[in-house]
């Protein structure tokens, strides 16, 4: 038999580049419709419950320009909110702080001094009404009719053209784009409609003008359904995070097909950069959202704790859709749990390891402490099942200790077979160390 696995003291987080990025977004849960005010409620929670553990981006996500945004989609030729050169502006009804041309500045301000970073989201191109108006681009003497490919119109949302970059004024607009970003103290860029087909040169285009802002910003590239391993070199140097796959709702079919994805993209996970699965739909969603009502997650307990698992063990970005501060309690605690969060900070080697019929294996050693692994084990049945899973096949050896991380509990072993008894669409995070 084996002796058991102890509860260790949390570990100081690694270095932020050694881990992938975190934080809140205002999606799931507000949709295009998020005011200033909710904005600052989820970093006050953000700060007061989940920076200690490594949560510290609060991101503003689509049409923070549009005044008259609404639920369940969006508005066709909608009035954005523009400056003189065509770069979007905080609509100032939702976002009172930005009147008098401050912008996002002082609600960065704000997000700062909490110990947070602030984040927001933008469309590839240049919007319409800027082409229409013909308006400047700033520093050149060009105007935007003369920059924007009008041919190259994102699927889902009127807001912009694409950008011709055999155009010199192509990469002035995203240069001044992000100079405005970088001076209302932005630190995490989301740009969208990027990889739906794979935009390479509005990519190259893009990350060019991070890189000469003046300002250290990560940036995230979506959505991901048209990503493949054979991008990854040009995904790593342009981009901090991409998405693999089309918006994740809160339904079991969107989180099992995760599984494949992630299983391709978490061998490569690292400072290079980090495959996203995208948004965690937990805690209240669809408030104002673009599908759904307002609810709590339509997930059960052990599909949030599976969703968590996966993210973890294939060391995606985490990125809370859910509002905070009406999120129930056991939402909060997968978040906080410290033993959880210590895979997704100091693992490496990480993989699934099998996949028979309804069971699936993933595994991956810690990056410092020798002998030390993590192993996970998800039933992707619809019913209760009792899985037998031979402890070789994890990597672990006879004497180890067994640990269940979520339940923070000791778990007996034979030395050679761990018994789990997992509901429908469960999973267990075990560490396994002498």
């Amino acid at each position: 038999m084996s002796r058991p696995a102890r509860a260790r003291s949390p570990r100081p987080l690694p270095p932020r580049h050694l881990r992938p990025p975190m934080g809140w977004n205002s999606w799931d849960c507000y949709g295009t419709t998020v005011t200033e005010d909710e904005v600052l409620a989820n970093a006050t929670f953000l700060h007061d419950h989940l920076l200690a553990h490594g949560w510290d981006t609060v991101v503003v996500d689509i049409q923070w320009y549009e005044p008259t945004a609404r639920a369940h989609g969006y508005n066709p030729d909608a009035p954005l909110v523009l400056d003189a050169h065509g770069r979007p502006l905080p609509a100032p009804g939702r976002f009172p702080s930005a009147a008098g041309g401050a912008g996002f500045g002082p609600l960065a301000d704000r997000v700062h001094a909490l110990g947070l970073r602030f984040g927001l989201h933008v469309m590839r191109g240049i919007p319409r009404r800027a082409v229409a108006a013909r308006l400047p681009v700033a520093g050149t003497g060009f105007t935007a009719d003369e920059i924007a490919d009008t041919t190259s119109v994102c699927p889902w949302n009127t807001d912009n053209y694409g950008l011709d970059h055999d155009h010199p004024g192509a990469q002035a607009y995203y240069d001044a784009l992000l100079t405005q970003f970088a001076a209302w103290g932005v630190d995490f860029v989301k740009a969208d409609d990027m990889l739906f087909p794979y935009h390479e040169r509005e990519i190259a285009a893009f990350a060019r003008a991070v890189a000469g802002c003046g300002r250290p910003v990560e940036l995230s590239l979506s959505p991901g359904t048209d990503v493949s391993l054979a991008r990854l070199d040009h995904l790593r140097e342009h981009a901090t995070m991409w998405r693999v796959c089309d918006d994740l709702w809160d339904r079991w079919e969107d989180v099992e097909a995760q599984f494949a994805r992630l299983a391709r993209w978490a061998p490569w996970q690292g400072e290079r950069g980090w495959a996203d699965g995208d948004m965690l739909p937990l805690g209240r969603v669809g408030i104002r959202a673009e599908r759904g009502e307002d609810r709590t997650s339509r997930l059960t307990h052990a599909e949030q704790l599976s969703l968590m698992t996966l993210w973890i063990m294939a060391r995606s970005p985490l990125m809370f859709g859910g509002d905070l501060p009406s999120s129930p309690a056991e939402t909060i605690a997968l978040l906080t749990n410290e033993e959880a969060l210590a895979v997704l900070f100091h693992s490496t080697d990480n993989r699934e390891v099998l996949r028979e019929r309804d069971v699936v294996l993933w595994t991956a050693r810690d990056r410092d402490e020798e002998g030390t692994r993590y192993a996970a084990v998800f039933s992707l049945a619809d019913h209760p099942r009792r899985v037998a899973v031979p402890l070789g096949s994890l990597g672990a050896r006879p004497g180890d200790g067994v640990r269940e991380l979520w339940t923070r509990t000791e778990v007996a072993h034979d030395g050679r077979t761990l018994r789990v008894d997992l509901p429908a669409h469960g999973a267990a995070l075990y560490r396994l160390a002498l």
